[in-house]
């Protein structure tokens, strides 16, 4: 069986989170430890305790989830699993940096240093209340991004993530994605919303959090990775550590293309989907894309267990 491992983005933090590893194992303590180290911060005490109102900060979530992820890869590979075995590799958004510090790209310090400064940078670059970002439920992606630039007039309306079919984000300006979301029912969407977010992520507004990025990664020593990353701005394996940086910066205002990316990981083979770290959204959407795929997640010593088990 061909596999893939892939790492949560945005969305799936929750109080509590990886606490069950801390208890569970010294290895998962130490991740912790090392990124509450690396960015001066009780990070793990946000994560174990809340509230959730802070752990939903951008700058927290981001570095949060990151130590979820690779403190269940240090657990596996304790007990003989490594990312190698996986033919490829990848991540939603924030998911991108656990996979490439998975894969041996980037050290656990840098690429908590960096999700720290990406969360900052994306909440400055738009200040509150300018951005927003819609759920379009029931549409596909073409769709979608018609309602997105028909909604724009002006202003900016973009599709943000292509999560599932029938399942886009668009993210822009306030009072174009709220047009968006009246075009989108008039076209036939089951559902559009704005979502409960402090910023207009993956759209042309975040352009300075981009150019902060490209500052930030600058100095930051990239190895190629162990396996190939599938990255969210080109839907197919890259394995270059120079366009793996680049596209790291691309990705702040690009949209993530995670439908492609999955249906791109199922064509090359692959018939299994393990989804690394905290919840179980990337599983949701895996069985939504392609049946075919053996989607599971595993983030807690039990699921460590199970997957070990099977």
């Amino acid at each position: 069986m061909s596999r893939a491992f892939v790492f949560p983005g945005q969305g799936s933090q929750a109080v509590g989170m990886g606490k069950a590893l801390a208890d569970a194992s010294a290895t998962a303590r130490a991740v912790f430890e090392e990124v509450d180290d690396a960015i001066g911060q009780d990070l793990s005490g946000l994560m174990f305790n809340g509230p959730i109102e802070d752990l939903t900060l951008t700058e927290n979530t981001q570095p949060a989830l990151m130590a979820v992820s690779i403190a269940t890869v240090r657990m596996l590979a304790e007990a003989g699993v490594e990312m190698s075995s996986a033919a490829y590799m990848a991540g939603h958004s924030l998911g991108e940096y656990s996979a490439l510090c998975a894969a041996g790209s980037l050290s656990l310090a840098d690429t908590a240093r960096l999700l720290k400064r990406r969360g900052q940078a994306m909440q400055r670059a738009v200040p509150v209340g300018q951005g927003a970002m819609a759920a379009l439920l029931g549409l596909n992606f073409e769709d979608a991004a018609a309602v997105a630039e028909a909604a724009a007039q002006g202003e900016i309306c973009t599709p943000a993530n292509d999560n599932a079919d029938g399942q886009v984000v668009v993210s822009g300006h306030k009072a174009a994605v709220e047009r968006a979301t009246e075009i989108a029912k008039e076209k036939g969407a089951r559902k559009a919303m704005l979502l409960p977010v402090s910023a207009p992520f993956h759209c042309p507004l975040m352009q300075p959090a981009a150019d902060e990025m490209a500052e930030a990664l600058a100095d930051i020593a990239f190895a190629a990775p162990v396996r190939p990353i599938v990255t969210n701005v080109t839907a197919n394996a890259v394995e270059d550590p120079a366009e793996l940086k680049n596209l790291l910066v691309e990705q702040v205002c690009g949209a993530v293309r995670w439908r492609e990316s999955v249906t791109w990981i199922a064509g090359q083979g692959v018939t299994e989907l393990v989804e690394l770290g905290s919840g179980k959204v990337l599983t949701g959407l895996a069985r939504r894309i392609d049946r075919s795929l053996a989607a599971s997640a595993v983030g807690t010593p039990e699921d460590i267990d199970a997957f070990l088990a099977n």
